[in-house]
């Protein structure tokens, strides 16, 4: 098959979840297929919506076609993107497009592989397509003096609640706009979501990698049973065997992830500065400016001599990730304040049997059952976090045990493999294909 996979980043330059499962996936479909890759650029110095090609670093046979996107992130639908869209598509000839993300890309570009009748297939990774930002996570809280409230939990789509909770950033500040500004914005979201339901018509087949995730948008979004399968991800397994923990240092807490509010490194901070012993905490990830300046002014300031213990460490390369990562940690902390559906670090520590400390709630508890292959924590809260990291801290032997059990969802303690996981994205595509017949 010709496949034309698109998302929204790709390794190296992106590097977060969806960006490196969407490259691994390609590296499993290229040993038999022809792959080639529609993604983003930003270059400020370039116009929007210039086109560059490139090649996969890692595997030069996956040509990569990215869209210059440097001052477009807030908008949704690009007529721009559109178009050059459309170019590569009549260039690469797929036999299907399979999308993994349209955030600083364009929602409609299902629309323009429907109008050229080739059928889309369309990962869910968060909550973008019912969530204008993705996540469920609210900027403006109705106590914004309430620092517990920042960032507060959004129970459902609504347009004058996205107006007022997300998209108040861009009112004009004056209290005499402030209904004008409201009424503005919700009639853009309400546009935004009307337009989102047209693009999910035309989409062929939607792919959730958590159950929780599948229920979620056939109950709150009415996506139907008949156009949705669950299917976890899949992982190359050879980068993640042969750990082997570094003796002769205290017990140590690791983190992956990007530095931004939605991930809850600053309630991580919080719980380990509670804790008592020597613990250490390596912090892995690309800084973001002052995000990471303010997160490393908030470990600086944690209680006694906890703010040494803290280790800021820059972002490995994924295929690294068990001598650079793993061999130095005794457990993985997933602290995230957003409801995460699978994260690729849960599958990651828990293929290694390492141990994950992580919330109560969404996919997170799904791949993590507590007390069996890690520890749950009420979601949102450092002191409940804190007590399942001092418990770990008190029992090391635990722990070890604890990482051991593996991925609970197979006979065997290993999570899916990338070979399987592409044999079964392929049968996918051959549905999708025999039903466009």
């Amino acid at each position: 098959m010709r496949i034309l996979k698109v998302i929204h980043g790709y390794p190296m330059r992106y590097n977060a979840g969806s960006e490196v499962y969407s490259q691994t996936v390609c590296h499993g479909l290229v040993k038999n297929h022809h792959v080639e890759v529609f993604s983003r650029t930003e270059n400020s110095f370039s116009p929007n919506y210039a086109i560059v090609t490139d090649q996969d670093v890692d595997c030069p046979d996956i040509v990569l076609h990215l869209i210059n996107m440097p001052r477009a992130k807030d908008g949704y639908r690009h007529q721009g993107v559109d178009d050059k869209f459309e170019k590569v598509l009549k260039k690469v000839m797929p036999d299907i497009v399979h999308i993994g993300h349209l955030n600083h890309l364009s929602t409609s570009i299902p629309l323009v592989a429907q109008k050229n009748n080739i059928p889309v297939v369309y990962t869910l990774h968060d909550y973008w397509i019912m969530c204008p930002r993705g996540q469920f996570m609210q900027m403006f809280p109705e106590n914004t003096d309430d620092p517990r409230q920042l960032w507060a939990a959004c129970d459902g789509q609504e347009n004058e609640k996205c107006a007022l909770r997300c998209y108040a950033r861009y009112f004009s500040g004056l209290k005499g706009d402030r209904q004008a500004d409201v009424e503005y914005w919700k009639n853009w979201v309400d546009r935004r979501m009307r337009h989102i339901k047209e693009v999910c018509d035309a989409v062929d087949l939607f792919i959730a990698p958590a159950k929780y995730l599948y229920k979620r948008y056939r109950d709150a979004f009415g996506i139907s049973e008949n156009k949705m399968v669950y299917l976890d991800y899949g992982f190359d397994l050879s980068r993640l065997s042969n750990r082997v923990r570094i003796q002769g240092e205290p017990f140590t807490f690791g983190y992956i992830g990007t530095h931004i509010p939605a991930k809850g490194i600053h309630h991580l901070l919080e719980a380990f500065g509670k804790l008592s012993g020597s613990p250490i905490l390596k912090i892995w990830g690309r800084s973001r400016g002052q995000d990471t300046d303010t997160l490393k002014n908030l470990a600086t300031n944690l209680p006694g001599d906890a703010g040494r213990r803290v280790q800021w460490i820059a972002e490995y390369k994924n295929q690294r990730i068990v001598p650079d990562v793993f061999n130095h940690v005794d457990a993985i902390v997933v602290p995230s304040v957003w409801v995460e559906n699978s994260p690729l670090v849960i599958h990651e520590a828990i293929q290694a049997r390492v141990p994950v400390i992580t919330a109560n709630i969404g996919g997170m508890s799904e791949y993590i059952h507590h007390e069996q292959n890690g520890l749950l924590f009420e979601h949102r809260s450092p002191e409940k976090m804190a007590l399942q990291m001092q418990r770990l801290i008190d029992n090391p032997d635990w722990a070890i045990q604890l990482g051991k059990r593996g991925y609970l969802q197979s006979s065997d303690g290993n999570i899916p493999d990338i070979q399987s996981h592409v044999h079964h994205i392929e049968q996918l595509y051959k549905q999708v294909l025999n039903g466009k017949n």
